[in-house]
């Protein structure tokens, strides 16, 4: 007796399903031919879809739900023009080595291959390739299930990256027979590191005087949490997180070197590497910044990220969670003892740095800068730890990230390896919406820009995001004057304007805040009200500098500019 042939089902349909199959929950993406019956069926499947106004955002959305929850996040585009936006958050995603997948609806091949002109027509496949981790095709709807679970495989596997899945309008609008195709088995296999290499590390650790352990986002990401902060304990070492690495360790943690970074990088004679790369961020490792004589573990997933500036002298490849249960084994039975006046000076110079931004976070000036905002801020999150936090922009960013404290891994989300602007609202609505905690995002008011018409996502969807914006009328500040003519200076941004009045009109509750009184009081009611929110802060136009921590960047002044 043969069985019954199963209902055709169109291509929408078979992507749902698909990802619904794999652990799938939440679609990220703005709608249009030829995605929009996708996004219905994802919703008549139970998925949840969230709409965004631009698909850059709904990107970086994406990209911030692979890093918070381990599982790819997914955007959905439509052809060309949307997908070209859509590219953006996806290369951003791969170099900040976050699971996103991007899914597109494209144009008919052949007349795209022939170039003869067909609505919105482009070799998006080719297009990806260079930003994304792994780029695939699907052309026809029985393999559907194929390309998705590929797509989820090469996304997570090793270290984990943007990719792009290309679906051609005539695939998602063809019918083929419902199939049961099983989730991907262990999609992100562990790597064990070699022993030997575990002996190479600890042995370079047991000769150390001056050690530091140094966390990236990578250690966030591998959710190790516990065993990672054991390493540390058990070496008794200093360490420094990356910015998206905060809360791995609360920041209060004695250990914690954050307000001693000069001293510890300039001085560690053994420095441990976990999920952290020597690229711009850590000045590539390279003296003066760094010690000459400095010696490097370093625990990645990825080999050719060994030796990329510094020698290292102990690589430990595998993936982070087993490297580092491995490496704490291993030091357990070892003898690992910094120097006692190793951390005596790096004590010494966390207590004068803490002091002189005491001093700041302090200070009596009006109208305000970003420390006594900051202030404020710190001290009500104080009482809301399960609060995620979102940065963006060059001084916003840069203070922020030294003044409010992280007690709890993941709950910093920022600008990241490519230090871009435009991720913030994105990223704050997939924390919101993949963990239901409270979030608060705190904006430049020239980063929010980039995706200021989010918070019309923020309110249709009733999430319980805080936006405060950083308002001081400029691009790092907004006191440049233009001596060549009457429009304004390149940096300077409309000085009346009133964020909290934009969210008004979507539903949302704004705020006017120009005391820090102010600030305090509006973020609690905001927090407490766990509805969407904005607070525009009023910021002197004079505060700020240009690039933020960046300032090296800049083209030298000239002598006669002075």
């Amino acid at each position: 007796m043969t069985e019954p042939e199963s209902e055709p089902v169109d291509g929408n349909t078979l992507v749902v399903d698909a990802l619904t199959a794999n652990g799938v929950s939440t679609i990220y993406g703005v709608v249009g031919i030829p995605v929009t019956d996708l996004a219905r069926a994802a919703q008549a499947r139970g998925m949840r879809y969230l709409g965004f106004r631009n698909e850059q955002a709904a990107g970086h959305a994406a990209a911030a739900a692979g890093y918070l929850t381990g599982r790819p996040g997914i955007c959905l585009t439509v052809s060309a023009p949307g997908f070209l936006n859509g590219l953006v958050a996806l290369a951003n995603a791969t170099a900040n080595c976050f699971p996103m997948i991007q899914i597109s609806g494209s144009s008919d091949r052949a007349i795209v291959d022939l170039e003869q002109g067909d609505y919105e027509e482009l070799d998006q496949l080719a297009a990806a390739r260079p930003f994304a981790k792994a780029a695939y095709r699907v052309d026809s709807p029985e393999l559907i299930g194929v390309g998705v679970g590929r797509a989820i495989r090469a996304a997570i596997s090793g270290r984990p990256g943007g990719v792009y899945l290309d679906l051609p309008a005539k695939v998602l609008a063809a019918s083929a027979a419902t199939t049961t195709r099983p989730p991907i088995v262990d999609p992100s296999p562990r790597q064990i590191p070699a022993p030997e290499s575990i002996d190479r590390a600890v042995s370079l650790l047991e000769q150390a005087r001056r050690p530091l352990i140094v966390l990236g986002k990578g250690a966030a990401y591998a959710r190790a949490d516990t065993v990672i902060r054991d390493f540390v304990e058990a070496t008794g070492a200093p360490f420094l997180p990356m910015s998206m690495a905060k809360g791995l360790l609360p920041d209060d943690h004695p250990q914690s070197a954050a307000a001693a970074r000069s001293t510890v990088l300039a001085d560690a004679d053994v420095v441990v590497l976990i999920g952290a790369r020597l690229n711009w961020l850590l000045e590539h490792g390279r003296p003066p910044r760094w010690s000459p004589n400095a010696r490097f573990v370093q625990l990645d997933i990825c080999a050719t990220e060994f030796d990329s500036n510094r020698p290292i002298e102990a690589p430990v490849l595998g993936d982070i969670a087993s490297s580092a249960a491995a490496l704490l084994a291993a030091i357990r039975r070892s003898r690992v003892a910094p120097a006692p006046e190793w951390r005596e000076r790096i004590d010494a110079k966390k207590r004068a740095s803490i002091e002189r931004m005491d001093a700041q976070l302090h200070a009596d000036v009006h109208p305000m800068n970003f420390a006594v905002a900051l202030r404020a801020i710190r001290d009500v999150l104080d009482d809301h730890r399960d609060a995620i936090v979102v940065s963006e922009g060059a001084n916003t960013l840069d203070s922020a990230r030294n003044i409010i404290p992280i007690y709890s891994p993941r709950h910093r989300l920022d600008a990241g390896t490519w230090g871009v602007m435009g991720v913030g609202l994105g990223y704050a609505i997939a924390a919101a919406a993949e963990t239901g905690a409270p979030v608060v995002a705190i904006e430049g008011d020239s980063a929010f820009g980039f995706s200021g018409m989010e918070i019309e996502t923020i309110c249709r969807y009733k999430l319980p995001v805080v936006v405060i914006v950083f308002n001081n009328g400029g691009v790092y500040r907004g006191d440049e004057a233009n001596a060549y003519s009457d429009d304004p200076a390149p940096t300077v941004l409309l000085h009346s304007s009133r964020y909290d009045v934009l969210i008004e009109a979507f539903g949302g509750v704004g705020y006017r805040a120009e005391t820090p009184g102010e600030v305090a009081a509006a973020l609690r009611k905001a927090l407490a009200s766990a509805a969407p929110a904005l607070i525009d802060c009023a910021i002197d136009p004079a505060a700020g500098t240009e690039s933020g921590h960046l300032q090296k960047l800049n083209r030298p002044v000239r002598e006669e500019e002075l």
